[in-house]
């Protein structure tokens, strides 16, 4: 499983849990997950029965990682025993016994009268997973036009404000669908495409400051650079819009006087 499904299913039993504490757990060798040939992190059921040891451990008998370590090391040669037997089919238990998304959805529309968000790096905004690059979409002006359902007179000014920019063969990405979809929605606010550089040059700003930290990264010379790279840009990214996202709102709190 992916590491945002380790959160899902790590989540309700420990809140805090993010990406970082999980990769910094795996760098002090508590854990051992599996890597995909592009460098992705897959977990097992006993990666994740694992994670929760060292996470109860940690939250219950307040233990240093030293000694969790030293503890995992007893089990690992079989001087102690962790139930792992008995921890996979807790594991496989707690996945099949997780209810279908859209059992998930229709709950919690019924209950907040409103679409529930994914959960993500903080609970109900953006989780990495969801700002994966995908290189193989490509949609003609046609194409973005019917999927964004605007006119081209309205695609045009968003170029010419620099808010999309199609490829050097003239073709758009999945990401232009959505930047199209939300200009036209706050243009039905009266905000124009001119109205929105200040959002582009905000982005432009937070992009220069990730890629700055990542760069280092991807330079090295380990053969997994590129993947560790394009992971910390994408969990950087993400808690850059959980901090814009709060920071927008305090500041409209404040102008409201609320």
């Amino acid at each position: 499983m992916s590491i945002g499904s380790v959160l899902d299913l790590l989540r309700p039993d420990f809140p805090d849990i993010t990406i970082s504490k999980i990769r910094f757990l795996e760098s002090e060798g508590l854990i051992h997950p599996e890597r995909t040939p592009s460098g992705y992190r897959r977990f097992s059921v006993a990666d994740c029965e694992r994670l929760r040891f060292v996470l109860t451990a940690q939250r219950d008998q307040y233990l240093p990682l030293k000694v969790i370590k030293e503890q995992l090391e007893a089990i690992d040669s079989g001087a102690a025993t962790l139930g792992v037997r008995e921890a996979r089919a807790r594991g496989r238990a707690a996945i099949e016994a997780a209810p279908p998304a859209e059992a998930v959805n229709r709950h919690n529309t019924e209950t907040n009268g409103r679409s529930p968000r994914r959960l993500g790096v903080v609970p109900g905004e953006v989780s990495p997973d969801e700002l994966r690059f995908d290189h193989e979409i490509r949609l003609t002006r046609a194409d973005l036009l019917a999927r964004a359902e605007i006119d081209d007179a309205f695609l045009n000014d968003l170029i010419r404000a620099n808010l999309i920019t199609p490829g050097a063969a003239g073709f758009f990405d999945a990401d232009a669908v959505t930047l199209a979809r939300t200009a036209r929605a706050m243009s039905e606010f009266g905000l124009e495409a001119r109205h929105l550089r200040a959002f582009k040059l905000a982005a432009d700003r937070e992009a220069a400051l990730v890629a700055q930290i990542a760069a280092p990264i991807a330079k090295s010379r380990d053969a997994d650079a590129r993947a560790r790279a394009e992971e910390t840009v994408r969990e950087l990214a993400a808690l850059s819009l959980n901090l814009h996202a709060a920071l927008v709102k305090a500041s409209v709190r404040a102008a409201l006087g609320n």
